[in-house]
């Protein structure tokens, strides 16, 4: 008796959608509260809290409808034999064209088409009314209709270009790799991981968006000071305009080895009237460097797609896998994402682990910038980061353990203020 793959894995989808539907519920009943939590009373105002609390409601309804939708589809796609028939008609498309469906690599360009322009239809509705309704209700949205478009447009050209050579090694690396598949498969991903993060700052974000190099001044010397003083390789201090698009702020770092640069927004800089408040963001960055987050990172993400890949060798062969999905052939794409549904449970209990490891991650690089004696700086700063976000005040312990990569920041104040006194 052959065993009922998809079903399995559609039954999960939806018990994992009723699970963390729950979790959504008690997050919004947590937005709804009427009052700040106590660590934050007198340190947000009533009026930022007012306007944050209706940010998180508008989104927390939006995310209800499109979640709902979302399993709606995916649900249907697999239940229905959707992916099979989409695979021939993709087929069909090539015959049409004067190409030949049994070559794999046109085969599956052709099913890649296809599903692109159907993700961009069954997107765009969610994308829009998240943008120039909810974003722009709230006063986030810079961006014109135009410039949506222009984005978006931008970004399916880079799919274009990018995805036909990647998609061809992989086809060519699964029917060639033999029995050190999954060491072949890891070291592509791996290299194209490493080309990706060097030409992405360089080549790829500048088309989106202006970088300009941070002007001479005090907040330059300060944070050159503080690059310095940890042996930080700082290379260049960026800007980006990101208040073309909206009024978020954020600041980040990157690069390999002795090439480090970092960016900040130039909503940060208009938001942190105080120079030192965002020098302390910079230093709390600079942790994560120091105490080699990143690179803990890096690798977890490695020894994690080793083990993925060395899980499709396994399956990527069975004939009653493909047949559950309702596939006669076994093409390496369809493997690749017929493998990705049927490892959901793992996927959840990953992302629940990483999310663990990153929060404490955050913990220690507050600590790192309070130990550098910015703790009077950093808790305004992240105060002014929450408030000009609008980010919820209150947050449920479950749906935050779930979800966030962040801890709360009532948890990070108390966490400051704790390290602060060890410190003095």
């Amino acid at each position: 008796m052959a065993i009922p793959y998809m079903e399995t894995v559609v039954g999960f989808m939806i018990v994992m959608y009723i699970f963390e539907t729950y979790l959504d519920l008690r997050q919004h009943t947590a937005i709804k509260l009427p009052t700040l939590p106590k660590t934050l009373v007198g340190v947000i105002s009533q009026e930022k809290f007012e306007k944050s609390r209706a940010y998180s409601l508008d989104k927390s309804h939006f995310h209800f409808v499109h979640e709902f939708v979302t399993i709606l589809m995916d649900s249907a796609i697999l239940f229905f034999g959707i992916l099979p028939w989409f695979w021939k008609i993709s087929g069909g498309f090539l015959l049409m064209v004067g190409l030949n469906p049994e070559n794999e690599i046109y085969h599956t360009l052709s099913f890649l088409a296809g599903v692109m322009t159907w993700s961009q239809i069954t997107d765009l509705p969610f994308s829009l009314y998240s943008t120039f309704v909810i974003e722009s209700r709230h006063g986030f949205n810079k961006q014109t209709i135009w410039m949506f478009i222009r984005d978006m447009v931008k970004g399916i050209l880079l799919s274009v270009i990018l995805a036909p050579p990647i998609v061809t090694a992989i086809i060519v690396i699964v029917q060639k790799g033999g029995p050190y598949l999954a060491i072949y498969l890891w070291a592509f991903m791996f290299i194209l991981s490493l080309v990706m993060m060097t030409i992405y700052p360089v080549l790829i974000a500048p088309l989106f968006n202006k970088f300009t190099p941070l002007p001479d001044g005090d907040l330059r010397e300060k944070i050159e000071k503080l690059a310095s003083s940890l042996k930080f390789p700082l290379k260049k201090l960026f800007v980006v305009d990101g208040s073309t698009r909206s009024s978020h702020s954020n600041a980040y770092m990157y690069g390999f080895f002795k090439n480090k640069r970092i960016v900040l927004y130039d909503t940060l800089i208009q938001q942190c009237k105080n120079e030192d408040e965002i020098v302390a963001v910079i230093a709390h960055e600079l942790g994560h460097w120091k105490l080699n987050h990143t690179t803990y990172s890096f690798i977890a993400v490695q020894i994690l797609a080793f083990l993925q890949f060395g899980g499709y060798t396994l399956v990527r062969n069975s004939t009653d896998l493909f047949r559950s999905f309702g596939f006669d052939t076994q093409p390496v794409l369809i493997g690749l994402i017929i493998f990705q549904h049927t490892v959901i449970p793992l996927q959840h209990l990953v992302s629940f682990g990483l999310n663990l490891v990153s929060r404490a991650f955050e913990f220690q690089a507050d600590a790192f910038a309070v130990k550098l004696g910015y703790a009077k700086d950093l808790r305004p700063a992240l105060v002014k980061l929450q408030e000009e976000n609008l980010s919820a005040m209150n947050t449920d312990p479950l749906y935050s353990a779930y979800h966030y990569s962040h801890p709360p920041l009532v948890e990070r104040l108390r966490a400051i203020d704790g390290q602060d006194k060890k410190t003095d």
